[in-house]
C-alpha cells in the first residue's frame, strides 16, 4: 500500500507543467516585429508573410481584449530606451554620411 502511495506521488511529482503564453507575450510579439521591420531585418519577399503573422496576432489580440491596438499600450522602459538608442545611431549615421558629402 505505501509503495503505491510514494508511486502516484512521484508520478504527480514528474509531470510537467504546460508552457503558457500570456496576451502580453503575444503583444510583445508584434512590438518586435514593429521594431525588427523598422531595422530593416526582412527582406522584401519575407514581409508579407511576416506582416500576415503579425496581422493576425493584432486581431486577436483585440478580440482577446476588446481594445483597438493592445500592442500600443505603453511599451516596457527597456524597449523605449533601445528604440531611443536605435534612432539617436540613425540620426549620427546620417551626420557622418552628410558630413562626407
Amino acid at each position: 500500500m505505501e509503495s503505491k502511495k510514494m508511486a502516484e506521488e512521484t508520478t504527480e511529482a514528474q509531470t510537467p507543467e504546460a508552457p503558457e503564453l500570456s496576451l502580453i507575450d503575444l503583444s510583445s510579439v508584434i512590438k518586435i516585429i514593429d521594431v525588427v521591420t523598422k531595422r530593416g531585418a526582412f527582406d522584401g519577399g519575407e514581409m508579407a508573410d511576416v506582416g500576415a503573422v503579425r496581422n493576425r496576432l493584432a486581431t486577436f489580440l483585440e478580440h482577446a481584449t476588446g481594445q483597438k491596438h493592445p500592442e500600443e499600450a505603453t511599451p516596457p522602459e527597456s524597449q523605449t530606451d533601445t528604440e531611443e538608442k536605435a534612432e539617436e545611431r540613425k540620426a549620427r549615421v546620417k551626420d557622418k554620411d552628410t558630413k562626407k558629402s
